[in-house]
């Protein structure tokens, strides 16, 4: 499928008449904009600025991933997720910071990294991109997590999680989209 993408940014662009900061947080940065829409009229966009993240699948000669299960104060439970974290700043290496989050969430290391996609993760309200990465020939080592960071490792075979996918038993969307995509990589 082929899309013209210069006509679509002609009529489907809207143009910001006036911006406002509402909020200016740790980690999340709210902003209130006015906007023209195609067809002339007005409109207000709420947008949350996010300096970025990064995730990693990491999986075994065994094909079994490295998860986490932790705590997520929104959600008020538990979940499993891939090793990810956000960016240190704006112009962080990808590659660089998503080596020490698995090294520092989990312990391991891994010889090989593959850049599988970038994912915005709430693209009508969040500047936010994730990028995916796939890490294999791991080596274990020591946990060096954050003093406010609790999380506990595992590791699950790939065909399980996907499983747990479709059957709705992974809510989070960056899991999700790596544990599909690095299936389809390794034929899984």
């Amino acid at each position: 499928m082929e899309f013209n993408h210069e006509q679509e940014l002609k009529t489907l662009s809207e143009k910001k008449i006036s911006s406002e900061e509402i909020f200016d947080g740790v980690i999340l940065h709210v902003i209130r904009d006015a906007v023209e829409l195609p067809n002339g009229h007005t409109s207000v966009r709420e947008v949350i600025r996010h300096i970025g993240a990064v995730c990693v699948i990491p999986v075994t000669e065994n094909n079994e991933v490295i998860v986490e299960r932790q705590y997520r104060y929104p959600l008020d439970r538990v979940i499993l997720e891939i090793p990810a974290g956000k960016l240190e700043a704006p112009d962080e290496d990808r590659l660089s910071a998503i080596q020490r989050e698995l090294r520092e969430e989990t312990g391991y290391s891994a010889d090989e990294w593959t850049n599988i996609g970038d994912f915005h993760p709430a693209p009508a309200y969040s500047d936010e991109y994730i990028t995916m990465y796939l890490a294999r020939g791991l080596h274990k080592g020591t946990q060096d997590l954050d003093a406010d960071e609790f999380l506990n490792v595992y590791t699950v075979p790939l065909r399980d999680l996907v499983n747990d996918v479709m059957n709705g038993k992974i809510s989070d969307a960056k899991t999700q989209v790596a544990i599909l995509k690095a299936a389809r990589i390794l034929e899984i």
